[in-house]
């Protein structure tokens, strides 16, 4: 098995993800498109999002997470699920906030059927720095605690020169 995938399934505008293994800033890309294709979407409703056999997760990807809750939040009115089975994802997505962005599911979910795996974009490093920015940015949005956190490496990123 690679060392992380995305899969992806969809009916009648709710989407489901199920990400499997490392999930880390190189997926950047690939997730932040995802989340603008599925957001985009005109029959986009809410989402699920299956942390089951996540691995590790890292501060860039919780940031594009809560980025889709509050996309379907705000266009739906409903807030997402998130099923996470392991202690260590539970502290972190509990530490960030996340039980005011989703409904949080601590069993897996029974029968996950028709998911597509999710092909990896190749990105520059000035695009995974501009979508590690945004994530950090909309992460910090969710709490003081991760204004705190976060402020220094955004500030960071945002003095960088492009190039």
């Amino acid at each position: 098995m690679a060392g992380y995938k995305i899969l992806q399934a969809e009916k009648q505008g709710v989407y489901i993800l199920k990400f499997i293994g490392e999930i880390r800033l190189n997926l950047c890309c690939t997730l932040d498109n995802l989340v603008d294709s599925i957001t985009l979407d005109p029959q986009f409703k809410t989402v699920m999002i299956d942390l089951s056999e996540t691995e590790v997760i890292d501060s860039t990807t919780l940031g594009l997470l809560a980025k889709i809750a509050m996309a379907a939040r705000k266009q739906s009115h409903f807030l997402p699920t998130l099923i996470s089975t392991r202690p260590d994802i539970d502290r972190i997505i509990t530490s960030m906030g996340f039980d005011k962005i989703f409904i949080i599911v601590r069993e897996p979910a029974s029968r996950i059927e028709d998911l597509e795996e999710i092909p990896v974009l190749m990105a520059s490093e000035q695009e995974v720095r501009d979508k590690v920015l945004e994530a950090h940015k909309v992460l910090m949005g969710l709490s003081k605690k991760n204004q705190e956190e976060f402020k220094n490496l955004v500030r960071a990123l945002e003095c960088e020169e492009p190039g």
